[in-house]
């Protein structure tokens, strides 16, 4: 049996040498200043998304979650599913999966959602939390729908705080949504993960060296933002 924190160690790499997730300066939804962003959009072509759904894949079936099909909240949660659904087909576990467009459309099959028709206990697969805005509206769908949500399935959680600088909550994104609605949110990796990883970046390696340079970057706003 593979080790659960060699995998979040792997996704982290694999998101790094992908340049899906980057250091510099980024201006978040929230306005701040970040020195990592995280882009699942940046995933491009068919060999980083096939990848790409083998960690959901792998990360959704370790946490030993009962859930009968997925969801993929338009637009990047759609590739999200599917890649995943792929993925957990190869691995023996052919589930459904299902998405929403942005717009009902009136004509065809109609109404606003695509592929297998929602039942039973549904993962959302999604990319990051950042508003939850896109979660909600899963949620209200698959409830609509007689369904039940049981979880949200992402990349990374930042383990960022919500609110503004003068009014920071002491939850995060992620948090708030457990609470709200009662449901997991299971991520292949986290902020800490990436920080271990930059702690443990070698220094003798050129790339590895590099990277650590950002540690202190990461950590300060870690330390001012996240959740304890």
């Amino acid at each position: 049996m593979h080790n659960m924190n060699n995998l979040r160690q792997q996704f982290i790499a694999f998101a790094l040498a992908s340049g899906v997730l980057r250091f510099g300066e980024f201006v978040t939804k929230a306005g701040r200043t970040s020195p990592y962003f995280f882009n699942a959009g940046l995933f491009s072509n068919g060999g980083c998304l096939g990848q790409l759904g083998q960690f959901y894949a792998q990360t959704l079936l370790d946490s030993g979650l009962e859930f009968d099909m997925l969801f993929g909240p338009a637009y990047k949660g759609i590739t999200l599913a599917s890649s995943t659904a792929i993925a957990l087909a190869n691995k023996g576990r052919d589930v459904a999966f299902a998405f929403n467009r942005k717009e009902a459309k009136d004509h065809g099959e109609g109404g606003s959602l695509v592929g297998a028709p929602l039942q039973g206990r549904v993962v959302i697969v999604d990319d990051v939390i950042s508003a939850g805005t896109s979660v909600r509206e899963s949620v209200n769908m698959i409830r609509t729908a007689g369904a039940t949500p049981c979880a949200v399935l992402i990349a990374l959680d930042r383990m960022e705080r919500c609110g503004t600088e003068d009014a920071l909550s002491k939850y995060s994104a992620v948090q708030e949504i457990t609470l709200e609605y009662g449901i997991p949110v299971i991520s292949i990796g986290n902020l800490d993960d990436l920080l271990n990883h930059l702690a443990n970046a070698d220094s003798n390696h050129g790339t590895q060296n590099e990277l650590s340079q950002h540690q202190a970057a990461v950590a300060a706003y870690r330390s001012r933002y996240g959740v304890v």
